[in-house]
C-alpha cells in the first residue's frame, strides 16, 4: 500500500475457517493497518433476544456461537506480525471482569510493543448478559465504570475506582500497556442520541457500522454531541466498520474526516478471505 489511508480488516473469526494466526498474517503481509476481532462468550439457545443485524427475521448466523476467544486470537496474532494495529470490535465490558481484562489487554499492549486498540460496545444480547449475572438495563453505566477502571489499572501505579457496579480497592496491577496512558477507547455503535453523547464523554473513538459513501450526517451529530459537553471532536477517531470497498466511496470517506475504514470479510472460507484481501490490497492505489 502506497497511501496514509488507515485500511483494516475484521473477520467474525471461528473454528470452522481461518485461523487468527494465517489471517494476521496475509493482513499483514499485503499491508494493510489493523486487524480487528469481535467476542461473545456463548450464544444461549432460547434465542428470546432478536437479532439486530437481521432486516427481515433472519436467524442468527451459527458464527456467533462458533467464536474463537477474542484475547487468545489477538495474542496470537500479535505473535506473527510486528506492524499491524491488534483491534477489539468489540469487547463486552458489561460481561466481564475489570481487572483481569486490564491485565490481558495490559499484557497484550506491552508485548506487541503497543499496537492494541480498544473496542468496546454495550451489547444487544440480554439473556448472553444475564448468564454472567448482569442485569441488562445496566450495562450502558457498567460498560462506561469499567472502562474508567481499566484506564485507572493502566495509567496509575496505585489504583482504584469506586462506583455503582465497578468497586476496586487500591491495588498495584502491572505490566502497563507500551502506550503511556492505555490503548485508545473507541464505542462501537450506530448514531444515536446516548450513544453519541458517550463518545462525546469519554471515548477516544467512535466506531460506527456503515457500508454508506457518505457519513456527512452522522459525523454532524457527533459534532453536535460534542459541543454539547464542550468536547474538542478533534480529539475522537472515527473508524467505520463494514465499510464501501468502492474507491470513489472510500475517498469521499477520507475525504469528510474519518480516520479509519475497516473492511468485514463476508466469508470464513480461507481460499475466498485470502481472495478478497488480495482484491482489497489495491484498494489504496485507487484513492
Amino acid at each position: 500500500m502506497t497511501t496514509t489511508a488507515r485500511i483494516g480488516i475484521t473477520l467474525m473469526a471461528g473454528d470452522h475457517g481461518i485461523s487468527p494466526v494465517e489471517l494476521a498474517t496475509a493482513v499483514e503481509e499485503r499491508g494493510f493497518e489493523s486487524l480487528w476481532l469481535p467476542e461473545h462468550s456463548h450464544i444461549p439457545t432460547s434465542r428470546q433476544t432478536p437479532w439486530p443485524g437481521s432486516l427481515t427475521g433472519e436467524p442468527l448466523p451459527e458464527v456467533y456461537s462458533r467464536l474463537y476467544d477474542l484475547t487468545v486470537s489477538l495474542s496470537m496474532a500479535a505473535a506473527v506480525t510486528s506492524r499491524i494495529r491488534l483491534g477489539t470490535s468489540v469487547l463486552l465490558l458489561a460481561a466481564r471482569d475489570p481487572l483481569w481484562t486490564a491485565k490481558e489487554f495490559a499484557t497484550l499492549d506491552a508485548l506487541s510493543g503497543g499496537r492494541v486498540e480498544f473496542g468496546v460496545g454495550f451489547g444487544w444480547n440480554r439473556e448472553e448478559f444475564e448468564n454472567h449475572g448482569t442485569d441488562f438495563p445496566s450495562r450502558w453505566d457498567r460498560t462506561h465504570e469499567t472502562v474508567e477502571a481499566i484506564r485507572s489499572i493502566w495509567r496509575d501505579d496505585v489504583a482504584e475506582f469506586h462506583g455503582d457496579h465497578v468497586d476496586i480497592a487500591p491495588s498495584w496491577a502491572w505490566p502497563k500497556p507500551a502506550q503511556p496512558t492505555g490503548p485508545r477507547v473507541h464505542i462501537g455503535g450506530g448514531a444515536g442520541p446516548r450513544l453519541l453523547g458517550n463518545v462525546a464523554r469519554w471515548a477516544d473513538g467512535w466506531m460506527p457500522i456503515s457500508a454508506r459513501p457518505s457519513l456527512a450526517s452522522r459525523l454532524a451529530r457527533l459534532d453536535e454531541a460534542c459541543a454539547e459537553v464542550g468536547r474538542d471532536r478533534s480529539e475522537i477517531d472515527v473508524s467505520v466498520f463494514g465499510a464501501t470497498t468502492d474507491p470513489a466511496g472510500l475517498s469521499n470517506l477520507f475525504d469528510e474526516g474519518i480516520h479509519r475504514a475497516v473492511l468485514t470479510l463476508p466469508s470464513h472460507d480461507r481460499d475466498d478471505v485470502l481472495r478478497h484481501l488480495d482484491e482489497w490490497a489495491a484498494l489504496p492505489d485507487q484513492l
